[in-house]
């Protein structure tokens, strides 16, 4: 027989083998490749992770539409989170159509106001260098604490922390969050509230008495009778629901603060200087005077950024899927707010302290433009600014005043399980008015201790969000993010007991029970 030839064996080059996500099964069908631990820790849980494309592969087209069509619902819901149904009953949580607009109303309104007015004091005891440097560091500081809060509102998956006291309650537990954070939270907003209605009473005063002259003098209204009046305008703008439907008030403010805080140092700069101007640090008698009037004039400086407390109810108003998070309009919208606050803030330290040097009154620049130049400014653009001033006043008020709103209708919402009707709601806000008065006639000096109250509230804005960051977020221990968040954190506490204890000592010592203006 023939003998077949040998076949001769060719050799092919072996091609790399490329890793592929998927296996080949048996019957010819592809099916997910089992994950490695790597990837496993690697790759974030959400909560339609389980409907993906390499599931979906070996279905049918039917099932495999309706998998498609239920992971779209569940990204449109987002979170799967749980909702409290008292939520939808309170001013805060009543409405979730917020978006990147409001939020910048409502941070510019409640970052922008009298505390702005009072900061060339400040410069007055700290000079150019060190004022200026702590005005920056306090700036960068707070944006840096708004950006955790902001990122806190959603941290835990299934949950929206609505609030400053139960982001708080989150991070420290049950009573010790209570304890740390509804002191100085409802401190600020109450406290806020009580020197928005004096300084707006006094400025309504000065407002009648620049318009009318010597016409209305015959029989003028008393400062508590103005004060009065003030509230009584408060009350009527508090009747408004909920945190949404004061949007527009927010832009009036944060309008009218860029307005008058813009025309201050405009007006301050571009009038002949005082002549016995000096910018030096004003000295006194001994060291430990110097020291607590440093602590006091920093904690005018921490004062001036507030709004901190505010921060996760404003951000509450906002609807919040999986694929948009309530983030990133608030992120957004706060960026345009504190770009605008920086704007205001800075021109009124440095042109302010420039204009009148360690002259500037214990009331600030508003105070000094009225003792120096009441005489040289046109008496209708004096008004003007004094009317701008009130119109923030009274917005202003208006958002400090929502979280204590939102605290009273709590309360009888979780007893009486029902919404509040109108007449509980105006009930609640009118009592909370004329508190507000009589706390203002009886501590009528209580608009000039920003020290003290920057001191007071200082771990709201720039301890506690970084303590909470730690706590919730869980860095890695040791690690650059770990040991930065601690030691601002301290820092704040430290220098919250060091600005307290200058305020309280300028307070008793320097008979610092001055009014916010002093007209001549």
């Amino acid at each position: 027989m023939e003998e077949r030839p040998e076949t001769e064996l060719i050799s092919i080059p072996a091609t790399p083998r490329v890793s592929t996500p998927e296996i080949q099964t048996p019957s010819g069908q592809r099916s997910p490749r089992p994950a490695s631990k790597e990837a496993k820790s690697s790759t974030a849980w959400t909560p339609t992770s389980f409907i993906s494309p390499r599931f979906l592969s070996p279905i049918g087209t039917p099932m495999k539409r309706v998998l498609i069509n239920m992971k779209g619902y569940l990204e449109e819901v987002g979170h799967l989170t749980k909702l409290n149904p008292q939520d939808a009953w309170l001013p805060i949580t009543e409405s979730r159509n917020g978006n990147a607009h409001y939020a910048a109303f409502h941070n510019l309104n409640a970052g922008v106001g009298f505390q702005a007015l009072v900061l060339p004091v400040a410069f007055a005891f700290l000079g150019w260098s060190w004022g200026i440097l702590s005005l920056t560091i306090a700036y960068c500081w707070q944006l840096y604490t708004l950006w955790i809060l902001v990122q806190l509102h959603e941290a835990v998956p299934g949950k929206r922390y609505n609030r400053y006291v139960e982001l708080a309650q989150a991070a420290f537990g049950e009573r010790l969050g209570v304890w740390l954070a509804l002191f100085p939270t409802v401190y600020l907003s109450a406290g806020t509230a009580t020197a928005l209605i004096l300084i707006g009473g006094e400025t309504m005063k000065l407002f009648f008495q620049i318009v009318c002259g010597p016409i209305c003098s015959s029989n003028p209204l008393t400062t508590v009778e103005w004060y009065l009046v003030f509230t009584s305008l408060c009350i009527v703008l508090s009747q408004l629901p909920n945190l949404n439907s004061i949007a527009g008030l927010s832009l009036v403010g944060a309008v009218t603060a860029i307005t008058y805080s813009t025309m201050v140092w405009v007006l301050s700069v571009s009038q002949q200087r005082p002549p016995t101007i000096s910018y030096e640090p004003l000295s006194l008698p001994s060291s430990a005077a110097a020291f607590f009037s440093v602590m006091n004039a920093l904690g005018i400086v921490a004062f001036a950024f507030r709004g901190h407390n505010l921060v996760l109810e404003i951000q509450a108003t906002m609807p919040s899927t999986f694929k948009h998070p309530a983030h990133v309009p608030m992120w957004r919208g706060a960026k345009v707010a504190y770009f605008f606050i920086a704007m205001c803030l800075f021109p009124v330290a440095i042109g302010g302290f420039w204009a009148y040097g360690n002259l500037m009154p214990s009331g600030g620049i508003l105070s000094a433009l009225y003792a120096f130049h009441s005489h040289d400014i046109p008496r209708g653009l004096l008004a003007l600014t004094f009317l701008l001033v009130v119109f923030n006043c009274l917005s202003s008020f208006q958002i400090y005043s929502m979280p204590v709103f939102d605290s009273f209708e709590a309360g009888y919402t979780s007893r009486t399980n029902r919404p509040c009707s109108i007449w509980v709601r105006s009930g609640f806000r009118v009592f909370y008015g004329f508190v507000s008065f009589f706390i203002g006639v009886a501590l009528p000096f209580l608009s000039s201790l920003a020290g003290l109250l920057g001191g007071l509230t200082l771990p709201v804005t720039f301890a506690y969000p970084c303590f909470m960051w730690v706590l919730i977020k869980r860095p890695t221990k040791y690690s650059f993010n770990w040991y930065f968040n601690w030691i601002l954190g301290w820092l704040g506490i430290a220098f919250s007991l060091a600005f307290s204890i200058g305020g309280v000592w300028s307070m008793v010592n320097n008979g610092l029970k001055l009014k916010f203006f002093k007209p001549n």
